[in-house]
C-alpha cells in the first residue's frame, strides 16, 4: 500500500487516535485564534498586535505538529519497523520529509 492508499483508510488507527479528542481541541482553540485576527484586521488593529497574534498562531500549530509527529514516530514508525526494516525505512523517510515541511514553515 501506498503512503496515499493510507490517507484514506479510515480504519486504520492513528497514531493521534488516542489523543485525538485533545488535538481537535487545540485545533479548534487555533481556529477560534485565526477568527480573532481577522477581526483585529476588520476592525484596524495596529499592525504589531496583528503580527503578534499571527506569532501565536503559528507556534500553537507547530506545536500540534511536533505532538502529531511524536505520535506518528511512536506508533506508525514502530510498528512498521516491527513488520518489516523496509516498511520501517519507508516510515522514518516519511517523518524526515515532514520534520523537513515542518522546519521550511
Amino acid at each position: 500500500m501506498s503512503e496515499h492508499d493510507h490517507e484514506h483508510d479510515h480504519t486504520t488507527t492513528r497514531g493521534y487516535s488516542a489523543d485525538k479528542v485533545a488535538v481537535l481541541k487545540r485545533l479548534r482553540r487555533v481556529e477560534g485564534q485565526v477568527r480573532g485576527v481577522a477581526r483585529m484586521v476588520e476592525d484596524d488593529a495596529y499592525c504589531i498586535d496583528v503580527l503578534t497574534q499571527i506569532s501565536a498562531i503559528t507556534k500553537a500549530l507547530q506545536a500540534v505538529g511536533l505532538g502529531l509527529l511524536d505520535d506518528h514516530m511512536a506508533h506508525c514508525v514502530v510498528d512498521a519497523a516491527r513488520k518489516s526494516p523496509e516498511e520501517g525505512a519507508e516510515k522514518v523517510a516519511e517523518a524526515s520529509a515532514a520534520i523537513a515541511r515542518l522546519v521550511r514553515s
